[in-house]
Order: C-alpha cells, then structure tokens, then sequence
C-alpha cells in the first residue's frame, strides 16, 4: 500500500510539472504574430527523433564516441555511429557484420573476409589497409583492448585482414565485436571534442561531454537506408528529470528510466522494449582496506545483503538476484555456482567469532577499539546504485555494520584511492562478447584494468591461464564455473542483482529495440511516425 501511495503522489507531481513545461513549450512556439509553428515545420519537413540517455558522460566512462578511449565504444555504437566486425545475434552468437567471413588457420592465425561496398563518413572505402590501420590504433590506445587482442602483427591485402596474436587468443573474434572494436577511419583521424568517421546508419555533427550528440543520417550507408534526418542525444543523468522529459514530450524514447516512473508509462501512449541482460550491479572488495581485508567481514557483508528484496520492493521485479557473474539463462551461470544466500543471524555469528562485537552497546561492532564502518563508493547515474546502497545500509546495519555511503558522480577518481574507500559498487555487463572469459580479464586478474580491489587469486591466475589456452566452448563453460567459484569462495565481490534492461518510447516509435549485450540501441530499423 505505501509504494501504491508513493507511486501516486509521484505521478501526480510529474504529471504537474509536465503540464507546467507543456505551457513553457507552447509558449515558446509562438510566432510574432501569434500563430504557433509546428516541430515539423521547424525542421523543415526532416524527420527527427530526441533520444534520452543517462549514460553519455565522463562518470560513466563515456566522454565522447572515441572507441580507442575508455568506454567510449558503447556510445558510439549505441548511437548508431560506429560498427565492428562481428557482432551478436539475439541469442548472443557471433555472426559477421562489417565482416563476411572469418577463418581460424592456426591458434596464432585468423584471417577476415570483409565487405565490399562500406563507406566511411569520411567518403572513404573500407578496405583491408584501413581495417589494419585501426586496429593498430587500438591496440596502442587502448590498453584493455591490448591485453584482450595479444595482436602480434596485422597484414592486409585487397578485402583480406590477417591477425597474427602472440599467445592463443580462442575468443578472438568475440573480442573485436566488443564496442572498443568499432572500425573507424584513421585517415580522417578523431577530432578534438572526440568525433569520428565510422561506417554506421548516423554520422555525428556535434559532440558535447556530458550534454549529447547531435547526429545526422548516413546517406551513403551500406546496409540499408536511415529513415530518420536528425537524431538528438540528451544526456539525462537525473532519474525525475528523464521521466518528465517523456512525458511532456521533450524527447521520444529513454534509457535508463527508474523503475519507479515505470507505472507512469504502462499505457497506450508508449512502449516497452525489454530483456533480461548480463549486466550484474555487483561490489568489489577493497583487498588494502583495513576493513575488508578481513576474511570475516567480507563474508558477514555477503550473508547480510538482502538481495531479494532489493529486487523485489526496490527494482520492482526488474530484475533478478545474483548468484555469481553470470544470470541463470546462461549454461555456465546461476544454478552452476553456490554462493552464501542473505542469512543475517549466521553473518552475525562470524561476525562474533572474528572478534567483532558490540562493546558499547551503541549497536555498531567494534574490535581491537576501532569501529565497523563499512565505506561505500557507488554512482548515481545508474538510478538503482543508490537504492542498493541504501538497502544495504539497513540491512548491514541490523548485523552490526555501519555503512557510509559516498554516492558520487567523481567515483572513478576515488577509487583509485584505495585509502579512499573499503566496498565500490558498480554495475557491468559480464559477458558482452557472449564468452565467460570477458569478467575476468577485466576485473579480477593480476592484468586486469578494473581490479580496483587488487584481488589476487593464484588459483584463479591458473584457471585463466587455461582459459587461454582453450578454444572448446564446453571446456570454457566448465573453467568458467570453477573460476566463479574461486572468487565466491575468497568472498571477493558480492553479486547483488542481475538488470531486465528496458526502453520505454512514444508508441509511434518502431524500431527501438533492447538487446542482451545493451550495445544495439540507434539503428538503422529506428522510425517514428510522423
């Protein structure tokens, strides 16, 4: 009943300051002499679409559509700019994109067949030596797409790339179908606010960090024909600010809505396009903290984490708890692993056994005079890290926890800080390559770039080694699994929830639609009725 009352007062307040910024709106279409003009004729006759999107920004990783610099990738391929040799079919399998074709020679040798007809923006063919070229780049530039590739030389010839890799790379080709792998043209070179010439249904005209992208349509692209003229980017990190942006009209379809704005769009005015994705809201344990450093507390933070219900009276059931890296549709994810389920009374008992106890019965643990408190780094542009780490704080603290939460927008410069912080939370799709070896390389290893926590695990280190090695997909799945059950044991990160992403849209738009890896968004099937 509380969340049926929340939900209306908080329908009722948007539906308020909609009908407010529908008047502004109104207004400010007025000409001179007092007749109103049209978006249409504004325009002049082109098609347009406003795209809201609260992920386009430095927080996130996502300064510009530059795919050689951090995650940039995502955004130039979500927004329909940039494209990459392979790419994944809705049930997450490899199948050729700027690509025809790939063979495997050897374990150090692949060679690609490309396309004939593909254009860059910049006018220019994409060929072998342009492919070759790029990827050069990109290995230079990018020092996790480095790590992944192991490319030890380029060669190319006519419509032919051949890839020679140092080391046995089996995922190879999973690999360049990630967004750092988007084909763009190095002749044309990137400009200084980070645009660049690709092959996509929409090139871009402006780039503006934090604010948006302003596209405009391909017409020379060569897989098919863009029906939109002008395609505008907003970024809007703000949850309430999204959902009115939708509802007066503002722009034509979101990313990134709270779930709590869901009820306020279940009608016939707009569409839902959903599905259950990889992408995990897990924590890394801070392995130099003093706090959760202890095998005890990280083991206590793990049973007394409701997952649950976080799911289900905060997310709403969009989503589902986690149980290890990857959700259950996965044959090497969910019921494949065990990991501790919420069970405060057992959390306390480690608690206890540790030497942590209440002292001083203010209801927070303290040992060796020094109080549990629990640092919590997380972001705000993910509408649901806060939620959880609210829920967490309840729950945490009823076991003797004292968690400080520091939701904020600079947390990629504090976690480096391992001073700074003892749990950061985040959010990351874990198998965007539709292979189980992605999470790892990027988080947990030795050379991963995102072992923030700098977990070490030498038997983790020999499972990836034969991973490495191993081009079996089935004998993947099965490392895959012992590599999970290595950090669930070490009590290394806790995987609270699994996300159902979803794009809600004006029901005049057609072609939006979610996919598994959340890269595909801006395509070139996007229309909207005029």
């Amino acid at each position: 009943m509380k969340k049926r009352w929340i939900s209306l007062i908080l329908a009722f307040s948007l539906f308020a300051a909609a009908i407010s910024g529908c008047a502004k709106e109104s207004a400010d279409s007025e000409t001179e002499n007092g007749q109103e003009t049209s978006q249409e004729e504004d325009s002049q006759g082109k098609k347009t679409f406003v795209f809201g999107d609260t992920t386009f920004n430095a927080e996130n990783g996502e300064p510009d559509l530059n795919p050689h610099r951090d995650n940039s990738g995502w955004a130039c391929m979500r927004y329909g700019v940039g494209e990459t040799l392979f790419k994944f079919s809705d049930a997450m399998e490899i199948e050729p994109w700027l690509a025809k074709s790939y063979e495997n020679v050897d374990e150090l040798t692949w060679t690609v067949t490309l396309q004939d007809d593909v254009y860059f923006t910049s006018g220019r063919h994409m060929d072998g030596e342009a492919v070759k070229e790029c990827l050069e780049a990109l290995v230079e530039n990018h020092e996790r797409a480095r790590g992944d590739l192991s490319i030890s030389e380029i060669t190319a010839e006519g419509q032919t790339v051949t890839i020679k890799t140092e080391v046995p790379v089996p995922a190879l080709m999973n690999y360049l179908a990630d967004p750092y792998g988007i084909i763009i043209d190095m002749e044309a070179g990137v400009t200084e606010d980070g645009n660049v010439s690709a092959t996509g249904p929409y090139k871009a005209v402006s780039v503006e960090t934090d604010k948006g992208v302003e596209l405009v349509k391909n017409e020379d692209y060569w897989n098919g024909e863009p029906k939109i003229d002008e395609i505008t980017v907003k970024t809007i990190s703000d949850g309430d600010t999204l959902t009115m942006a939708l509802q007066s009209g503002e722009i034509d379809a979101a990313y990134g809505m709270p779930y709590a704005s869901y009820p306020l769009f279940e009608n016939d005015g707009y569409t839902f396009s959903s599905c259950a994705t990889s992408r995990v809201f897990f924590g890394a344990m801070n392995y130099k903290s003093e706090i959760t450093s202890d095998p005890a507390v990280r083991e206590a933070i793990i049973l007394g984490i409701d997952k649950e219900s976080f799911v289900e009276t905060l997310l709403d059931g969009n989503g589902y708890p986690a149980v290890g890296v990857y959700p259950d549709s996965f044959t090497f994810g969910g019921d494949a692993v065990t990991e501790d389920s919420y069970d405060p009374e057992k959390a306390k008992q480690v608690l206890e056994e540790a030497g942590w106890v209440d002292t001083d019965g203010d209801g927070i643990r303290e040992k060796d005079g020094k109080d549990l408190n629990l640092r919590w780094l997380t972001y705000p542009s993910r509408q649901e890290q806060p939620l959880l780490a609210e829920s967490a704080q309840s729950t945490l603290k009823d076991i003797g926890i004292n968690v400080e939460i520091n939701n904020t927008a600079d947390h990629n410069s504090i976690r480096t800080d391992t001073d700074a912080w003892d749990i950061y939370v985040s959010a990351i799709v874990t198998a965007p390559t539709g292979d189980p070896e992605y999470f790892f390389t990027y988080c947990c290893l030795d050379s991963s770039t995102q072992n923030v926590g700098y977990y070490h695990s030498d038997k983790l280190e020999e499972l990836a080694a034969q991973m490495a090695q191993t081009f079996d997909t089935e004998k993947r799945g099965e490392l895959a699994v012992q590599m999970q059950q290595t950090i669930l044991d070490d009590n290394a990160y806790v995987f609270c929830s699994h996300l159902r992403m979803s794009m809600i849209a004006k029901a005049s738009v057609t072609g939006l639609v979610a996919h598994p890896c959340d890269y595909y968004e801006i395509t070139v099937d996007l229309d909207i009725a005029e």
